[in-house]
C-alpha cells in the first residue's frame, strides 16, 4: 500500500485531473431523442463500429448542455453557441472537428471548468453549480490536454491521486482505495510500470498512466480532451481500447474530444461534427460521417466507404483550398 495522505497542493497538476468536476453531443433535441430511442437497434443493425454486445447495464448518467453560449475574457464574442448538446447515458460520443471548431471550448465547459455565458450543463437533470466539489468530482472526472506531475511521484502514486474525492482531507488510504488503484492500473495495462518514476516514461506510458488516474476517480462520466494526440499508433489505440472498455464494463459514459475523425468512427456510438463554433451534426457514425461533411467540416475531398465492417472507412484525396 503507498502512503498518499499528502496535500493536494503539493502536486496540484496531478490532481488537476480529477479536480476538473470541481469547478464541475451534439443535436438539437429531437436528435438527443432520437439516440435514446434508437440505440438498441443501432447496436444489433451494424450501425456501431464494435457488434460486442454490452455487458449488462447499470443505471448510466446522461450530460447534456442546453442553450449553450461560451467564451473566454478575451473573446469579445461566445466561441461556442448551440441549443443543445447530449452526451447519451452508457455510450461513448466523439467530439470532431478541425483546430478552431469549438470542441475543447466545450469540453471544458461540460465539465465545469468553464462557466458558459448563457445557458446550463446538466448531470442526470441537475446543474452542475449545484453540486458540491467532492460530490461532482466522485461523479465526472477529466483528463485535460496538459497534464504535469512531478517527475520524481511513481505511477502508482499518480493513480493514487485519483482517489481524492473518496476520502476526507486527514483520512488515509484504506482497502477500498486499493482496489480501485489496482483495478484502475490493470484496466490501463500500465502494472509493467507501476513502480516506474512518471518522469523516465515514454509519452504514451505518461498518458495510460494518467488515465489509470482518472479510472481510479470511479466516476459515472469520463471527459477527454484529445487522449490519443501525440503518441504512436499503438498507444492510440492502446488508449482508445481502455476507454472502450471502461465504458462496456462499467457503463460509465463518455466523452472524448478526437482529431482522427477515422478512429472516432471506429471506437465511438455516437460523433459530434463541430464546425466554427457551431454544432454541424450529430448521430451514430454511420449516419454522420459523409463525403458532404468531410468536403464541408474538413475541407477534404475523400471517399467513404459507410459499409466497412469497422465502422465508416475514410480515403482521403486531397486536402480542399481554404
Amino acid at each position: 500500500m503507498v502512503d498518499t495522505n499528502v496535500s493536494t497542493e503539493s502536486s496540484s497538476n496531478a490532481a488537476e485531473s480529477s479536480n476538473a468536476a470541481e469547478s464541475s453531443n451534439a443535436a438539437e433535441s429531437s436528435n438527443a431523442a432520437e439516440s435514446s430511442s434508437s440505440t438498441a437497434s443501432n447496436r444489433t443493425n451494424g450501425e456501431t463500429p464494435d457488434e460486442e454486445m454490452r455487458t449488462e447495464a447499470v443505471e448510466a448518467t446522461e450530460l447534456v448542455g442546453e442553450d449553450l453560449a461560451i467564451g473566454y475574457p478575451t473573446t469579445p464574442e461566445p466561441v461556442v453557441e448551440c441549443d443543445s448538446v447530449v452526451v447519451p447515458a452508457g455510450e461513448v460520443t466523439a467530439l470532431v472537428g478541425p483546430n478552431g471548431s469549438g470542441k475543447s471550448t466545450l469540453l471544458r465547459s461540460l465539465s465545469n471548468q468553464l462557466e458558459p455565458e448563457r445557458g446550463s450543463v446538466l448531470l442526470d437533470g441537475h446543474e452542475l453549480q449545484t453540486f458540491g466539489t467532492k460530490e461532482l468530482a466522485k461523479r465526472l472526472g477529466l483528463l485535460s490536454q496538459e497534464n504535469e506531475a512531478p517527475g520524481s511521484l511513481t505511477v502508482e502514486e499518480l493513480v493514487y491521486h485519483g482517489r481524492y474525492p473518496h476520502r476526507g482531507f486527514f483520512e488515509t488510504v484504506d482497502e477500498k482505495d486499493e482496489a480501485a488503484v489496482d483495478e484502475a492500473i490493470s484496466l490501463a495495462g500500465v502494472e509493467h510500470i507501476r513502480d516506474s518514476q512518471v518522469g523516465n516514461l515514454s509519452g504514451g506510458q505518461k498518458q495510460l498512466a494518467w488515465i489509470a488516474m482518472v479510472l481510479a476517480q470511479d466516476t459515472d462520466v469520463l471527459l477527454l480532451d484529445e487522449p490519443t494526440t501525440y503518441l504512436d499508433l499503438h498507444h492510440q489505440l492502446r488508449v482508445m481500447e481502455v476507454v472502450r472498455t471502461l465504458n462496456r464494463e462499467r457503463d460509465v459514459t463518455v466523452a472524448v474530444v478526437l482529431h482522427d475523425i477515422g478512429q472516432a468512427a471506429r471506437f465511438a456510438d455516437n460523433l459530434v461534427a463541430m464546425r466554427d463554433g457551431e454544432l454541424y451534426d450529430w448521430g451514430p457514425p454511420r449516419k454522420v460521417v459523409t463525403e458532404k461533411l468531410l468536403r464541408d467540416v474538413f475541407r477534404v475531398e475523400a471517399t467513404v466507404d459507410a459499409d466497412h465492417p469497422t465502422g465508416p472507412h475514410i480515403s482521403p484525396h486531397r486536402a480542399m483550398d481554404e
